[in-house]
């Protein structure tokens, strides 16, 4: 492969807004983008060497770049759509939405007709739309069909044709549904006036509507038309009934688009609310695969614009959740709200997009269960602050009763998954008394003396369960064995559930309901479990033996011999001669009974 001279093609490239494109050796197109200063964009891509290694791979295949100077950045920002639209280059990320959501059309004609399609003709119809809910696109036909009595049928109505009586009226005029303009029952003018308080309602723009039907219904009340005032009072309340059912924020809220984004290291979710009066008339969201680990606002803007063209939203305000550079039109603005019921808007957009990401994780993860092991590590990893996967994770934990009995606990996961064949635990030797620094201190040695002796894997991340005392204890040992830099520690108060490091007095707060919380909870809550089983057996084998060592003829074979086939002293005294002498003889038998007499 040769190298590519980009000084020579920089020479060329001007300081001016445009789009830009990236071709390989073979001349297929590999990346578009768009800048407002064409020569400083490009040219950060050969003198930055701080890119991560997508983008170190994208330019190391660059031979030729080409480039269209536009007027305005809001032009370079709509050319780089429909260009990635259709060339879909290898590098830039694509909109996962290969759906054709359904419209609504008003078709160009003469008593137009009013009908879902999927196929955008350009012969002057009218299209309102797309409906990602299909569900909601026929709630609001059905509505209409209940309100207007609009025709079905396809006939070309032109007025030589209805004059010639070519048409006859069909069931539809019979049962109410049509009002005959194909024999002239109904007029050009009455029908258009339908279709203008459709396109009205098809926009969100209810109250007008309202407004004139109220109207209507008082002209003929006035006029003691009583039949024709109740029907216009019951499409009244067939309207007013739907627009309660709808997503009303404030009717003085007009025209504004809406946008929420959440993305993790793979995969974006962007969500789009449009509100029409008060009423948000629309609603989608998608999936964006991340090419060159693209940034949140790279991301929405890309979004932004293919949102817009493809709702043909006419917008001037657009609320998003964070600044966004970008210049536009000075008609069009960007809003970040902090109060009120744009902020609400911005909340409620979010919600939506918080649930469609848990919505697709838990399907993907699914059908991909190592996935889930993937994001839950790398979460941990990132909330740690930690420079590796911690894929081999280690818990200790103390337990002791009344200053007896100390024991010590451990427990390992890998790939966030109990391994409980690696589970051990230590009676502690150089220990005497309640003391749980040295217990810590003693068993966290010996765990990895002999991890080293045996070489054998160190963990990623050791979790000690206990504050900074506990933790500094841990870190003696560590320390004397050399591996204290090894490893990432971490030790777990109970009280606040608050994370501290070695040498740091300021605890770390992880979010409460956050899954790295969670799976470090359960590497503690699983170390304790176990701790206090085996806590639990020893101190049982030795209050029995204490309680019983005293009796004549039972000697300390006997006792374990009694611990093992029935565990416990109650067990033993409520157990029958015959269970017992299968253990004791009979003089033992009977020193037991006069025992517990």
């Amino acid at each position: 492969m040769q190298d590519f001279d980009h000084r020579k093609s920089l020479e060329n490239i001007p300081h001016k807004p445009g789009v830009y494109q990236y071709f390989d050796e073979e001349g297929t197109l590999i990346y578009i983008g768009k800048a407002k200063d064409l020569r400083n964009r490009v040219s950060s891509y050969f003198n930055n060497d701080n890119v991560n290694a997508k983008t170190k791979t994208l330019v190391r295949k660059i031979r030729d770049i080409k480039f269209t100077i536009v007027d305005t950045e809001i032009d370079a920002w709509l050319l780089e759509n429909s260009l990635i639209k259709k060339h879909q280059p290898r590098y830039n990320v694509l909109l996962k939405d290969d759906k054709t959501y359904p419209s609504i059309c008003i078709k160009k004609e003469r008593f137009p007709r009013i009908f879902s399609t999927r196929t955008i003709t350009k012969d002057g119809s009218t299209y309102l739309g797309p409906y990602a809910s299909g569900r909601m696109m026929n709630t609001i036909l059905e509505l209409i069909k209940t309100l207007y009595p609009i025709r079905t049928c396809n006939f070309a109505l032109s007025q030589e044709n209805i004059k010639a009586g070519k048409f006859k009226v069909c069931l539809e005029y019979q049962i109410g549904n049509c009002k005959g303009p194909c024999q002239d029952f109904q007029s050009i003018d009455e029908y258009d006036e339908n279709i203008k308080e459709i396109k009205e309602i098809l926009r969100g723009n209810i109250s007008p509507v309202l407004q004139h039907l109220k109207s209507e219904m008082n002209s003929f009340a006035a006029n003691m038309n009583f039949e024709s005032a109740n029907i216009y009072k019951e499409k009244i309340e067939t309207l007013e009934n739907y627009q309660s059912k709808s997503t009303v924020v404030s009717t003085i809220i007009d025209n504004i688009d809406v946008f929420a984004i959440s993305s993790d290291e793979k995969i974006a979710f962007v969500n789009y609310l449009k509100v029409n009066k008060g009423t948000i008339s629309q609603t989608q969201t998608i999936e964006i695969r991340k090419k060159l680990d693209e940034t949140d606002e790279e991301l929405l803007i890309l979004a932004i614009s293919d949102f817009r063209n493809k709702f043909s939203s006419t917008a001037r305000e657009i609320i998003v959740p964070f600044e966004i550079n970008v210049d536009t039109e000075e008609n069009i603005k960007f809003i970040v709200p902090k109060l009120g019921d744009k902020k609400n808007l911005l909340e409620l957009s979010m919600k939506n997009v918080m649930f469609f990401k848990k919505s697709k994780l838990e399907q993907y993860e699914k059908l991909n269960p190592d996935a889930r092991t993937e994001r839950l590590l790398l979460q941990l990893q990132k909330d740690l602050r930690m420079n590796q996967l911690p894929k081999h994770i280690e818990c200790f934990d103390n337990s002791n009763f009344q200053g007896k009995y100390p024991v010590s606990a451990i427990v390992v996961f890998k790939d966030a998954k109990p391994s409980k064949k690696d589970y051990r635990h230590f009676n502690v030797k150089t220990v005497e008394g309640p003391n749980d620094f040295a217990t810590m201190e003693e068993a966290v040695y010996r765990r990895y003396k002999r991890v080293m002796e045996e070489e054998g894997e160190l963990p990623h991340l050791i979790i000690i369960d206990g504050g900074k005392g506990q933790l500094s204890s841990a870190m003696t040992s560590l320390k004397k064995l050399g591996i204290s830099k090894k490893v990432t520690v971490i030790g777990i108060a109970k009280r606040l559930e608050e994370i501290y490091y070695p040498g740091d007095s300021l605890p770390l707060y992880i979010d409460k309901k956050s899954e790295s919380l969670k799976l470090i909870q359960h590497l503690r809550d699983e170390a304790h479990r176990f701790g206090i089983t085996f806590h639990r057996s020893k101190r049982d084998k030795g209050t029995l033996k204490s309680e019983l060592q005293d009796i004549p003829g039972i000697g300390t074979t006997t006792l374990e011999k009694l611990l093992t086939k029935f565990k416990s002293v109650k067990k033993i005294r409520e157990s029958s001669d015959e269970e017992l002498a299968s253990v004791l003889n009979k003089n033992q038998l009977i020193a037991l009974r006069e025992y517990f007499k």
